[in-house]
């Protein structure tokens, strides 16, 4: 066995005792076809640069599922997920990988993205289990065919706390979490929030830190629970939640 292939390997082995979690050997190989297919698509189109090594096995596999290291435990059950502004598909297609009874959408306003998107669901074979939708947040967020309708929304790297929260409150049940991802977190973030939600009859359930292996860095959870139905009037129409963020 090569050197690098034991580097690899060590390195996976590092990852799932991070996540407390083992990946079948099936879905094992369809992570490891998800990281050839980006590393072709990447030549043509510029998705992310990502896709190497540790910056995918730690910076996008491991970053995708370590916040949903409770939900790993139980992977039989059956959840459904809609990943915003998903980009290459992180964390949404890892999470499809990992919870194979659970249905992800993956929502981007790129349609470079969403092609990409559905191509590679298709070839790693969960196309019947997720979903594709080329719109953007605030429209599909008033769409009844996915409002109130998800176990958890989830947002990784895509603007401020509070601006994120009013993309996703909307989409989840009764029932239903938002977990919106950070890297760094202070106590006026977290108060400006809070605020916010108090708009979107939601509040901050806890957060969480971690700290992501081979020196990656610092990620910031903060899970959200709704109190109420949130009001229709949000989200507000394209663009306005980043210009007139909420919390203020």
């Amino acid at each position: 066995m090569s050197i690098d292939t034991n580097n690899k390997e060590s390195n996976h082995r590092m990852i799932w005792n991070e996540l407390k979690w083992l990946p079948s050997e099936e879905q094992l190989a369809q992570f490891i076809h998800l990281q050839d297919l980006l590393k072709e698509w990447n030549k043509k189109t510029n998705l992310t640069r990502l896709v190497d090594g540790d910056d995918f096995w730690t910076a996008q596999v491991c970053d995708s599922l370590l916040p949903l290291n409770e939900e790993l435990q139980y992977p039989e059950l059956s959840r459904k997920y809609i990943d915003i502004g998903s980009g290459c598909g992180f964390p949404g297609i890892a999470i499809a990988i990992a919870m194979p009874n659970s249905n992800i959408t993956l929502l981007d306003s790129s349609s470079k993205k969403t092609t990409f998107l559905k191509e590679v669901s298709k070839e790693i074979g969960l196309n019947s289990r997720i979903t594709v939708v080329n719109e953007r947040a605030e429209t599909a967020g008033r769409d009844p065919i996915f409002r109130s309708n998800f176990d958890y929304a989830i947002a990784r790297a895509v603007a401020s706390a509070n601006v994120v929260a009013e993309y996703l409150v909307p989409f989840l049940n009764s029932t239903g979490q938002a977990l919106i991802f950070k890297g760094g977190w202070s106590e006026e973030e977290e108060q400006i929030l809070t605020k916010a939600l108090i708009k979107l009859n939601a509040e901050i359930q806890r957060t969480h830190k971690f700290l992501l292996p081979n020196n990656r860095g610092i990620r910031n959870i903060i899970r959200i629970s709704s109190i109420q139905k949130c009001p229709n009037q949000y989200p507000r129409s394209v663009g306005k939640p980043r210009k007139q963020p909420l919390g203020y």
